[in-house]
């Protein structure tokens, strides 16, 4: 179904993925709204820039509509409705035929290392490397939107 995000996140075991990296990148992302039923967020990476609103459906499926902006907007709306900001380090990493995004968070997040991986559905199989460890799509403070309010360095 378009406009749905299936996915699920994944604590590490180790730093064996690094092997795998095909692509990394800088994301900035500010909190409109952190709340479970509707979080609003601003990504900036590189010169562009989204604009992302995720509803809840379950733990591991969401609606997600997502828009690019102009840079210079979402630069302002960071700057004066983003109360809770992030930042970020996201790795593409190919494994077996599947991408999984690594994310290396960075201030007070850091030094938590999250790996997601998107699937086609729910119960949709895929390759477990030995680096993937305990799954947390469940766990909601491990979700970006939390993160931004409640820093993994505070808990």
């Amino acid at each position: 179904m378009k406009n749905i995000e299936i996915e699920r996140r994944f604590l590490l075991n180790n730093e064996n993925w690094r092997d795998f990296i095909q692509k990394s990148f800088l994301l900035k992302q500010g909190y409109i709204s952190v709340e479970k039923e509707c979080a609003i967020r601003v990504r900036i990476v590189d010169e562009s820039a989204w604009l992302t609103l995720k509803g809840y459906i379950s733990d591991t499926t969401r609606s997600e509509f997502e828009y690019e902006i102009p840079l210079a907007d979402a630069n302002n709306m960071m700057q004066h409705l983003c109360p809770f900001k992030i930042e970020k380090m996201r790795h593409l990493v190919e494994y077996q035929n599947f991408i999984f995004e690594i994310d290396e968070f960075f201030g007070e997040n850091a030094p938590l290392v999250v790996a997601e991986i998107e699937l086609p559905n729910e119960h949709a199989d895929f390759p477990r490397p030995d680096w993937l460890g305990e799954e947390i799509t469940s766990h909601g403070h491990f979700t970006n939107a939390y993160l931004s309010k409640h820093p993994y360095g505070s808990w």
